[in-house]
């Protein structure tokens, strides 16, 4: 029989390079919920807001899904930050010439569930 996966969400196409969100998100992962959101909201980097928002949405997910769960017994199981698809823009140069400017996107998963000794 498989254990249950969790309360998830997801943030797609974010406009921030995925190595700046990176760094963040090792700071959070494996911490209850109210630890992340306290860590996250101290951290002055963008990443850390658009982490939060999507670790309140999971949050708010799991305990409208499961009506018997607190808060206090979350915890970030998973959290993932891929790449997304990649704006390309063209700059100007001399001669001619061209640079190409990729603007990196990202997507943030988040995973919330409950505490293993509170489920026991």
């Amino acid at each position: 029989m498989e254990e249950k996966k969790g309360y998830s969400a997801t943030a797609k196409y974010l406009m921030i390079a995925p190595s700046k969100v990176r760094p963040v998100a090792n700071l959070v992962r494996n911490k209850s919920y109210a630890q992340a959101v306290a860590i996250l909201e101290a951290m002055p980097q963008k990443g850390s807001h658009l982490i939060l928002k999507v670790l309140q949405s999971a949050c708010a997910n799991a305990l409208d899904q499961n009506k018997k769960l607190d808060e206090e017994n979350l915890v970030v199981k998973e959290l993932q930050v891929n790449e997304g698809p990649r704006l390309k823009r063209v700059w100007p140069r001399s001669h001619g010439r061209r640079d190409i400017l990729l603007r990196r996107m990202s997507h943030i998963t988040v995973v919330v569930d409950e505490k293993a000794s509170v489920r026991e």
